[in-house]
């Protein structure tokens, strides 16, 4: 005889009277689609862009400061100065150093701001140097203002009150030696400073651009020999082409001077 349902021993039993208990439940928790990811945060390429600027422009401003506040230190000590034959001032004519009785001549028409001015000095300014110190050839310094309209003239007229102070050779060489420097007017005392011509005269010239007259009218002997541009060289009155302004080109020129 089957027993009835919930009649056997051992069935759960539940109180005849009485509510049932309802059942707890946690916080319900929305649906997720397991089709949908979620969206991870990402960084924009306007944000990089904008962090790559300022991180230039924290650069840029680092190398300014450098450019206008580094110390002068001088590249080559024990240089032999040549003596000043002509000094800066006389209206139309460079500055010449060198020995008198020497055959060759070298017009070296030059900008300081020019990096194609510098690049020559680099190459050839050791030789150069040398053939003036032998005595075979003097050399004139025509300082030009084609670059920057506002740099060019104040290196250029620091460099003749340094050729007044008999420092032509050694204050052109010096600056075209550290041309990543602004050369600010502090850092021109400075060089002439550290070259031994730091006095009250020099000082003057540099901040009060004594020799501007002066270079006007070496703007004006340079225009009337047709230079159009910087380095241009001279040997012995004859113009030297692109070519010819290497180390070879100016010894080659040099030598063919009888």
């Amino acid at each position: 005889m089957s027993k009835s349902k919930g009649g056997g021993k051992g069935a759960a039993k539940r109180p005849a009277n009485g509510p049932s208990k309802p059942t707890v439940k946690g916080p319900s928790r929305p649906a997720v689609n397991p089709l949908v990811q979620e969206k991870k945060r990402r960084i924009g390429p306007g944000i990089i862009i904008v962090g790559i600027v300022v991180l230039a422009l924290i650069a840029a401003v680092g190398v300014d400061y450098w450019r206008k506040n580094s110390s002068v230190e001088l590249s080559s000590n024990g240089r032999v100065e040549p003596a000043v034959i002509t000094g800066p001032g006389k209206s139309g004519e460079g500055v010449t150093v060198g020995k008198d009785d020497a055959k060759a001549h070298i017009d070296l028409y030059l900008d300081f701001r020019c990096p194609h001015c510098a690049e020559f000095e680099r190459e050839t300014g050791p030789v150069i140097d040398e053939l003036v110190e032998d005595g075979t050839a003097t050399l004139t310094y025509w300082p030009m203002d084609f670059v920057n309209p506002e740099a060019s003239p104040r290196l250029a007229n620091a460099f003749a009150a340094a050729a007044a102070n008999g420092k032509a050779l050694s204050y052109a060489d010096e600056m075209f030696n550290d041309f990543t420097k602004v050369w600010t007017t502090e850092q021109l005392l400075e060089l002439g400073q550290k070259l031994g011509i730091g006095d009250a005269k020099f000082e003057a010239a540099v901040k009060d651009n004594t020799y501007k007259g002066w270079l006007d009218s070496i703007s004006d002997a340079s225009t009337k020999r047709e230079v159009t541009g910087t380095p241009t060289v001279f040997v012995n009155g004859k113009r030297l082409d692109s070519k010819q302004l290497t180390v070879d080109g100016i010894k080659a020129a040099v030598s063919g001077v009888s």
